[in-house]
This record gives C-alpha cells, sequence and structure tokens, in this order.
C-alpha cells in the first residue's frame, strides 16, 4: 500500500504513477460522499492517519527520508484534491494536473510541511498540495470552466 501497487517503484515519476492509482481510489471516496457525507469524511480522515503511519514504516523499511518508492503521500493528497467532484474525464484531469503543479512547487506552507519528521512530514505536503487544488477545483467549478 505504501508503494501504491508497487508503482513507487517506477524508475521515472513514481510519484505521477502514484497518483494515478489514486484516481479509483478518490473515486469511491467521491462515491462515500453521496451516500453520506460524514462517513466520508471520517472515511477520509482514517484514510489520512494510515497513510502517515504508512509512510512513517515506509521511512523505516527503506532507511530513507520521503524515499520516492513510497506514493501513499500522493495517493492521500489526491484523494483529498479529487474529493467531492464529480466523476467525469475532465474534472478528473484538471484534478490530476493541478495536484501534480502543487506537488512539484511546494508551494507555502508544503515545503516547511515536508521537513518535518516521520510519517507527518511525507504526508502533509501532499494533503497541503491536494488542499490547494481541492480548492481552485471549487472555483473552476463555480464559474462553470468544468
Amino acid at each position: 500500500m505504501v508503494t501504491g501497487a508497487g508503482t513507487g517503484y517506477f524508475p521515472w515519476l513514481p510519484g505521477t504513477a502514484g497518483t494515478l492509482v489514486a484516481v479509483p481510489v478518490s473515486l469511491a471516496f467521491n462515491r462515500i460522499a453521496t451516500v453520506s457525507l460524514p462517513l466520508a469524511l471520517l472515511t477520509l480522515g482514517v484514510f489520512f492517519l494510515v497513510a502517515v503511519w504508512l509512510a512513517d514504516k515506509g521511512e523505516e523499511i527503506f532507511r530513507e527520508k520521503d524515499s520516492p518508492r513510497i506514493v501513499i503521500d500522493e495517493m492521500a493528497g489526491f484523494v483529498l484534491a479529487n474529493f467531492l467532484a464529480p466523476p467525469q474525464l475532465p474534472a478528473i484531469g484538471a484534478a490530476f494536473l493541478v495536484f501534480r503543479i502543487f506537488d512539484i512547487i511546494k508551494l507555502f506552507p508544503a515545503a516547511r510541511a515536508e521537513k518535518m519528521a516521520g510519517g507527518v512530514g511525507v504526508v502533509l505536503d501532499d494533503l497541503i498540495a491536494g488542499l490547494y487544488t481541492f480548492m481552485i477545483l471549487r472555483l473552476l467549478f463555480f464559474w462553470g470552466v468544468l
């Protein structure tokens, strides 16, 4: 799980590959939200906590701070980025692209969060990128662009 079904071992762009694995996961969370928003939020919170724990264990196993093989953080960030979005290709594509940009550029305070110790530092910068993406998508939906 920490390697995103093995995508963390891809020789090029493992974070992008891990984000691709997160697409169906995010659609599942969004489906839960259509039935029960409180349940979806609770499940999302548990997923984030498990991601932090797995990232922490991944650092121990790989003996490396924020190893590129750890992609559960990209998965958690994308699930947040795409949360409550319609299951349509333009929305998913926009979420994917905007999330990857924010994840790469580490806009404040993501770069600072990434320096935190353990799994929290591994996951938190991606959750920040996911939150920024979530807000951008909400604006795009509001303006009727998506």
